[in-house]
């Protein structure tokens, strides 16, 4: 892939706390070859994933008390300024001004109204990951909300998305839109079983056998939070790594 469409994930990255145990932990689940970034401000300590040669993901050092380790999603768009600005208009927070690396992106971390964070990649000559929905990549990205409604508002605003809510169950589940094709996910955070998980992005890589990953995850330190269950679209677990950092595998479903 050498061309993302605005508003349509690009990037993933994982701030944790521990950079050589996450490449310990991802690289062998998922096949994954680690090269160093450019070290670079504000690119110090950051890994790049790699997929049949190819990039799929990022780590860095950058969670702290006011950023808990987690998976980002990073959002393309062709005005990363012009986006802090729509972002803060809708009532959503800049975390991190937009700034450039070298040869690679002009980025910066927002945050929505209900305080999910995520990401804006604008290509400066890498336009972000090169794979996807292939074993080993990003597959779906999901908001996990508890102001769906205001979401919807938000997020139509910034990117022009679009929502597309279907039953599913005892709730409703909402597909973004983006000039008629599907772009990303929204669930909403009804109930008790959530606790008091704040709102948050969740991503989702894709996987051959879910259940198989899974049991490896396990082997390499992480936990297993829902267990491999089928879904329309595949077979799903979430899992965390040994971080405690939340993400989720989707495969096929057996026959």
């Amino acid at each position: 892939m050498t061309d993302i469409s605005p508003g349509a994930p690009a990037w993933v990255d994982l701030a944790t706390t521990d950079l050589a145990g996450a490449a310990r932990f991802y690289a062998p689940l998922f096949g994954w070859a680690v090269a160093e970034a450019d070290r670079q401000p504000p690119a110090d300590a950051h890994l790049v994933f790699h997929q049949q040669g190819r990039p799929v993901a990022g780590a860095g050092l950058g969670a702290g008390p006011q950023r808990p380790p987690a998976w980002t999603p990073y959002l393309a768009t062709d005005d990363a300024d012009g986006a802090g600005q729509r972002v803060s208009a809708a009532g959503g927070r800049i975390l991190t001004e937009p700034f450039d690396v070298t040869g690679s992106r002009r980025t910066a971390l927002f945050a929505d109204p209900a305080g999910a964070p995520f990401g804006v990649w604008q290509s400066l000559g890498m336009p972000g990951a090169e794979v996807f929905d292939v074993p080993g990549s990003l597959t779906w990205a999901e908001l996990t909300t508890r102001e769906w409604d205001r979401a919807k508002e938000f997020y139509g605003s910034v990117f022009g998305w679009t929502a597309d809510d279907q039953p599913m169950g005892q709730t409703t589940y909402t597909t973004w839109q983006l000039d008629g094709r599907p772009v990303a996910g929204m669930m909403p955070m009804i109930g008790e079983d959530w606790g008091d998980l704040p709102s948050h992005w969740m991503v989702y890589f894709a996987v051959t056998d879910t259940d198989t990953v899974a049991a490896e995850a396990l082997r390499l330190g992480g936990t297993l939070a829902v267990q491999p269950t089928d879904l329309a679209r595949g077979r799903f677990a979430v899992l965390t790594d040994p971080q405690g950092v939340f993400f989720s595998i989707l495969g096929t479903t057996p026959p």
